[in-house]
């Protein structure tokens, strides 16, 4: 019975971990651009809950505030279940109304890992 609780969630003998890391540039119109993380709310909290997601997080730009971007990550196997679900349909059917042009996206499967790491190059004194 230990034996099995350990190993859960861990990637099968002689397969290094992997994920999918998916980065979102979202131009929202101006006018909506204010009340966007309040619109995906419930949309991020369903997917953040989802077996497999290792993080799901909005960003504003500095640059344009009318700009948002989000930084996901999910099991290299979690990824289809994602784009699957109920809450993802719902979302991608309300969101046209709301961006001012089609969101631009970097999808990258299979990095190494398991979810955030540690920075070297920068530690607290």
């Amino acid at each position: 019975m230990g034996e099995d609780l350990l190993g859960a969630g861990r990637p099968p003998a002689g397969r290094e971990p992997a994920v999918i890391l998916i980065v979102v540039k979202w131009p929202i119109r101006p006018e909506r651009s204010d009340e966007w993380l309040s619109l995906v709310d419930d949309f991020t909290r369903a997917t953040r809950a989802e077996p497999g997601n290792l993080f799901f997080e909005w960003s504003r730009s500095v640059d344009d505030p009318d700009t948002y971007y989000l930084v996901e990550a999910f099991g290299d196997d979690a990824g289809g279940a994602h784009v699957n679900s109920e809450h993802f349909r719902t979302a991608m059917g309300w969101m046209p109304d709301v961006v001012a042009a089609q969101p631009d996206i970097v999808s990258v499967g299979g990095v190494p890992g398991d979810g955030w790491g540690k920075m070297g190059e920068v530690v607290p004194r």
